[in-house]
């Protein structure tokens, strides 16, 4: 008999922490979101029209690309970013024309962004391009809070919020040539504010503007060897500036092999792999610095890209590497 008590109050006990390690897991998660709302990506020299506008119509033809990122596995609620965007060239090539769409989940925060993106190009030299960039679109916010603490409903901080949607526009630069890129931008301007309490204590989050610098450079060390450095800053405010470091080598234009670093958070290992010069597929493996190492399994992320030529008697005889 007094077995089957301990076995029932460590039973009970146990099942405390692991509800109590949710609940602040969960607002360590929101804490995140509030600060840098905007995913994070490894392969990011890949993902660029989600931040940045003025890429739409840089790849000559309409590209595909589609990124899916689980974070942290291992911990329940951890961050889970699929993302897909479309863009293309039109008009004698000095427009392009972009649309992105983002789901992301972090804990009870679920968020899916519809962007259309709109590019105008000049060429300041035969080799080189300066495009200029406009992002308009909307993001559905949803947040399941009142799931965290259904034992006390009570709470005026904690509130759901259901399919708020929030209106934003943004801008980019984009100057970019056979072998290199740069680009500034902003995706959102407009700070939207989430649903806010009502009755009592009000309660305020608002989407932060997210400030992004990229850039990178493909090198030819050899007729066979390729060498192209990369790298991401985002600004926001509340939080501190991310940076994203990359190397990747490219053998025979096929496979790429590189490691990458976001500074105080994670190392990466990439791998792309050319099937076509016009079809790619891309992974990367983040290993975490933070404490949370200790509790997952690493970050995992897929990327998949095609770009379809339309125009007869063109084919693509060299890969693009951004």
């Amino acid at each position: 008999m007094q077995e089957l008590k301990k076995i029932r109050k460590y039973t009970v006990m146990r099942s405390r922490i692991t509800y109590i390690l949710t609940i602040l897991a969960s607002i360590l998660f929101i804490l995140e979101v509030s600060s840098q709302q905007d995913p994070m990506y490894t392969q990011y020299m890949y993902n660029t029209l989600s931040v940045n506008p003025a890429y739409a119509g840089s790849r000559d033809a309409l590209s595909i690309t589609g990124l899916l990122r689980e974070q942290w596995v291992g911990i329940e609620g951890a961050p889970s970013t699929q993302t897909l965007t479309i863009h293309s060239p039109f008009y004698d090539d000095n427009m392009g024309l972009g649309f992105s769409i983002i789901n992301d989940n972090v804990g009870p925060v679920h968020q899916t962004m519809l962007f259309l993106d709109y590019s105008y190009s000049i060429r300041p030299s035969e080799n080189s391009t300066l495009a200029f960039g406009l992002k308009g679109g909307f993001n559905i916010f949803q947040a399941d809070l009142m799931n965290l603490r259904p034992n006390d409903g009570d709470d005026p901080a904690v509130y759901n919020v259901n399919n708020q949607l929030l209106p934003n526009v943004g801008v980019g630069l984009y100057y970019y040539s056979d072998q290199g890129y740069i680009g500034l931008s902003s995706p959102k301007l407009l700070e939207g504010t989430f649903n806010e309490y009502k009755d009592g204590v009000v309660t305020e989050n608002k989407e932060r503007r997210h400030y992004f610098l990229i850039a990178g450079y493909v090198f030819d060390l050899t007729q066979d060897l390729k060498f192209k450095p990369s790298f991401l800053v985002k600004i926001v405010e509340g939080a501190p500036v991310s940076i994203d470091l990359s190397a990747t080598f490219f053998v025979k234009e096929k496979l790429g092999v590189g490691f990458a670093h976001r500074l105080d958070d994670s190392f990466s290992g990439l791998l792309q792999y050319y099937i076509t010069p016009q079809f790619r597929i891309g992974y990367a493996y983040d290993f975490t610095l933070t404490e949370l190492h200790s509790y997952n399994s690493g970050s995992h992320e897929l990327m998949l890209g095609y770009d379809f030529i339309f125009m007869e008697n063109t084919r693509v005889f060299s890969p693009r590497f951004f």
